[in-house]
């Protein structure tokens, strides 16, 4: 019942929420058809070329920390990231909504100490250079740091739905 008239009157906010995880999915799925591709060129190099791409192993590492931090940003957006509900479902709903405003501030407490901390490990880490790509070891971080930026936001965004129906229940 909540959630329809949540989807009836979707915020400006909420929709840009939606666009950054579609575009989240969207970089991610990228990211996923390269690896396969490098992965591809790799086996290619070395079975029939007789010359291995040394660099493919470095770049797969990138593209796998990419990728995971994305999709993981949007379960969290989408609420699919792994929980238990069996005292949630048979809570009444106060408690129910209570367990929801802790989980969504210590999501977005978490979220914010990621993003700070990869940020500081990116500004640590950008002297030094990743051996056979010759890019900044600190790009490893920004994947990290997105991540736990997109993870405040959609816990932010669940916060205020939160609000929402806790205010329409009192409303009652």
């Amino acid at each position: 019942m909540f959630e329809q008239a949540d989807a009836l009157k979707r915020s400006r906010y909420d929709r840009f929420l939606d666009y950054l995880s579609q575009l989240s999915l969207l970089v991610a799925g990228i990211a996923l058809v390269v690896l396969t591709l490098t992965f591809g060129w790799l086996v290619f190099g070395r079975y029939v070329l007789n010359s291995t791409p040394t660099w493919v192993e470095q770049l797969s590492l990138l593209l796998v920390v990419l990728i995971a931090f994305l999709g993981a940003s949007v379960g969290i957006h989408k609420n699919t990231h792994l929980g238990v509900s069996f005292f949630y479902d048979r809570s009444p709903f106060w408690l129910q909504q209570l367990f929801q405003l802790i989980s969504q501030l210590s999501l977005a407490i978490f979220g914010c100490v990621m993003m700070v901390n990869s940020y500081q490990l990116m500004l640590f880490k950008w002297g030094s250079d990743i051996p056979l790509l010759g890019v900044p070891e600190g790009i490893r971080a920004i994947p990290i740091m997105l991540c736990g930026g997109l993870v405040l936001l959609y816990s932010i965004g669940h916060l205020i739905h939160l609000f929402h129906r806790v205010k329409a229940a009192l409303m009652r």
